[in-house]
C-alpha cells in the first residue's frame, strides 16, 4: 500500500527527491503545496513537471478528509461529519459570532474517546483510534474554507474539544499544531489554539516541557474529588490535588499560556454555594486562571439536568466577586446536536 506522503517528515521527503537526483527545492514546494496551499492531489501541484507528478502519483497517495453531511442551525453553527479514508466519522463544528469578529472551529483529535465521562455522547463511544496530524489539520483547512463560502470571514480561533482526548493523541496533537501555526502552513498564532483536557496530569506537564504555546482549557466540572470521580472516572488517577500541581508546574513554565477551567452546570449537583466556593478555592492556587460555566446539553441515556439559570449566575456573581474572571456560556447549536458533549455521529 502507498504511503500517505503528507505522514512523511520534511527529511524524509528530502532524501526521496535527492534518490531521484532532485534538488531539495522540490521538497520545499511540494510542502508549500500540502501545507500553506492545502492541495489533496499532486495534479493540482502545477509548479512541478508533469513527469515528476506523475512519480509522485506512483510513490504516494494523499488521503484528505471528505466532508459527509452539513447540518446548519438555526443560530448559525455548521456542524460537518467528516469521513476518512479508512470509512469512520468524525465531526467539527463552525461557531460564528460575527458581533465579536470570532469565527472558532471545534476540532476532533480521536476516532470515538476512550474517557466516560458520564455526561458526554462522545464518551459513550469506543475509541476507535487516533487521528493522524494531516486529518486534524484537514478539518481547520476545510473548515476554514467552509466559513469563507458562508461568512465571508477566515477562522480566527481553533479549539480542540471535539471528539476524543487530546492528550491521550498527544503526538498528532503536538504535530498537528505545528502545521497550523507553521509559516509554511495555515501561519495561526498560537494564542488563538486551545486544547482542552479532561486533566491527564503527566501529559499537561510535557506540554509546557515541550514549549507549547497554546491556551489551555481543563473540563472540570467539580472542583471536589468525591463528586467529580462521580462523573470523570479520570479523576481517581488525575485527583484535584495531582491536577492542581501539573497546571502550576505548567503556569510557572510556560508564563503567557492562559488556563481555564470548563464548568458544566449540572442541577442540583455542583451548582450550589459550597460547589462555588470549592471552585473558587480552586482557582485561587492557580494565579490568572478563568473560568467558563457552560449550559449542559442534554444527552440520551444520561439523567443529569441543566441548572437554572439563576443558580448559574450566583456562581458567576460569586466568583466575579472574589475577583475571578468568568464567562457564562450559552450553548450554540443544540437542535443539530452540535453544542458541547454532543458529538457522536448521531
Amino acid at each position: 500500500m502507498k504511503q500517505d506522503i503528507r505522514l512523511l517528515e520534511k527529511n524524509d521527503l528530502i532524501e526521496y527527491f535527492k534518490t531521484m537526483g532532485e534538488s531539495k527545492f522540490r521538497a520545499d514546494q511540494v510542502s508549500e503545496w500540502l501545507w500553506k496551499k492545502g492541495a489533496h492531489s499532486f495534479e493540482e501541484m502545477t509548479n512541478l513537471s508533469k513527469a515528476l507528478r506523475t512519480k509522485l502519483e506512483e510513490a504516494f497517495v494523499i488521503r484528505p478528509i471528505v466532508a459527509d453531511i452539513i447540518q446548519r442551525s438555526t443560530d448559525g453553527t455548521i456542524k460537518t461529519r467528516f469521513r476518512l479514508h479508512d470509512g469512520h466519522l468524525i465531526e467539527s463544528v463552525l461557531i460564528p459570532v460575527p458581533e465579536q469578529d470570532r469565527y472558532t472551529v471545534c476540532i476532533s483529535c480521536q476516532v470515538g474517546c476512550s474517557l466516560t465521562c458520564s455526561f458526554c455522547a462522545t464518551g459513550q463511544m469506543k475509541r476507535i483510534r487516533n487521528l493522524d496530524a494531516p486529518e486534524i489539520f484537514d478539518q481547520v483547512l476545510l473548515v476554514n474554507r467552509q466559513c469563507m463560502e458562508t461568512y465571508k470571514h477566515p477562522i480566527t480561533n481553533v479549539v480542540y474539544m471535539g471528539m476524543g482526548e487530546p492528550l491521550l493523541a498527544y503526538k498528532p496533537v503536538y504535530d498537528s499544531i505545528g502545521l497550523l501555526t507553521s509559516d509554511n502552513g495555515m501561519g495561526m498564532a498560537p494564542r488563538r489554539i486551545t486544547v482542552s483536557t479532561a486533566g491527564i496530569a503527566k501529559m499537561i506537564k510535557k506540554m509546557a516541557d515541550d514549549g507549547l504555546k497554546t491556551n489551555l482549557a481543563i473540563s472540570l466540572h467539580a472542583a471536589d474529588d468525591f463528586k467529580r470521580n462521580q462523573i470523570m472516572p479520570i479523576n481517581e488517577q488525575n485527583n484535584l490535588n495531582i491536577l492542581t500541581e501539573a497546571l502550576q508546574y505548567f503556569q510557572k513554565n510556560t508564563k503567557d499560556n492562559k488556563i481555564t477551567f470548563e464548568y458544566i452546570a449540572f442541577r442540583d449537583f455542583n451548582d450550589d454555594q459550597e460547589d462555588a466556593e470549592n471552585l473558587l478555592r480552586l482557582c485561587r492556587k492557580i494565579p490568572n486562571v478563568k473560568v467558563n460555566i457552560i449550559e449542559y446539553n442534554k444527552v440520551d441515556g444520561v439523567e443529569l439536568e441543566k441548572s437554572e439559570e439563576s443558580k448559574v449566575d450566583n456562581i458567576a456573581r460569586f466568583l466575579n466577586r472574589n475577583g475571578i474572571a468568568v464567562t457564562v456560556r450559552r450553548s450554540r447549536g443544540k437542535d443539530i446536536d452540535a453544542a458541547c458533549g454532543q458529538l457522536a455521529n448521531k
